[in-house]
């Protein structure tokens, strides 16, 4: 009787030699032999990747086209914004030379009589309260600027709600006159945002926003601390790290509203 086949230490592992020694499957390589069949598919992804290459060469071409047209476009609308600022404040001006005018006819045909004297008196008044003539007189100067390197409301930019409070708390604290960088505010003065800027009366301003006030230099600091407009900036430098700073002045000198219209009128019985 024969002695049985020395048995392979390795036999327990059949499985996984064949696995390391076949590891594609005989099915793949069947198919991998037929003719023709590989080098359509190479020519497919060819062209596959030649055409995203043609898709993305164009969309850049495309893009740096039409760089140079947009900054073009952006430019002229600039000069056009430029030229109508240009225009406005040519009216402007052609409208304080009017009013002079006017207010001269006005008092020649008043006369001097005590009468003519008190709708003079009343007239003044009016105007002034309506921001329709220069002021001049003591007062306070704010100047506020938007927190370093803020680039909106959440991180420290100042918006039009804020120019808001702090006007209408100087006019609450006593305030005769108040004006934001150079700008007359009137009764009916709109303090609006515009994107990233701020308007008064459809004007863009800049920062730092110098705001004036005539009024008593001795009580309108602290009555402006104590309003809900000084309140909302106490808070807002607080939290969001914006510029402000207060002082005095012995003499402002805030001009004329030149923006103001008349919107109704009526004629006076007897």
């Amino acid at each position: 009787m024969s002695a049985p086949a020395p048995r392979r230490p390795d036999r327990s592992m059949d499985l996984l030699n064949q696995i390391l020694a076949e590891p594609l499957d005989p099915d793949y390589a069947r198919v991998a032999a037929r003719p023709g069949r590989a080098p359509r598919m190479r020519l497919a992804l060819l062209l596959v990747a030649v055409g995203c290459g043609v898709l993305f060469a164009t969309g850049s071409v495309q893009s740096t086209r039409s760089a140079p047209a947009v900054a073009v476009e952006r430019q002229q609308l600039l000069d056009r914004i430029a030229e109508q600022q240009t225009q406005q404040d040519r009216l402007r001006a052609d409208i304080a030379t009017e009013s002079e005018e006017v207010n001269r006819l006005r008092s020649e045909g008043l006369g001097q009589d005590t009468t003519a004297q008190q709708l003079q008196a009343a007239l003044a008044v009016a105007e002034q309260e309506a921001a329709a003539v220069p002021v001049r007189g003591p007062g306070m100067v704010l100047e506020v600027d938007d927190a370093p390197g803020s680039t909106g409301p959440e991180d420290g930019r100042i918006i039009d709600v804020d120019l808001q409070m702090l006007v209408n708390g100087l006019w609450s604290s006593g305030a005769e006159a108040i004006a934001v960088n150079g700008y007359r505010l009137s009764p009916v003065t709109a303090i609006r945002g515009a994107g990233d800027a701020i308007t008064v009366d459809y004007r863009s301003l800049t920062t730092p926003y110098r705001v004036e006030a005539v009024g008593d230099p001795g009580q309108l600091p602290s009555r402006f601390a104590e309003s809900s407009g000084g309140q909302w900036w106490n808070y807002v430098r607080q939290n969001y790290d914006v510029a402000m700073s207060t002082s005095t002045a012995e003499e402002l000198e805030l001009p004329a509203d030149t923006t103001l219209a008349l919107r109704q009128a009526r004629a006076q019985e007897g």
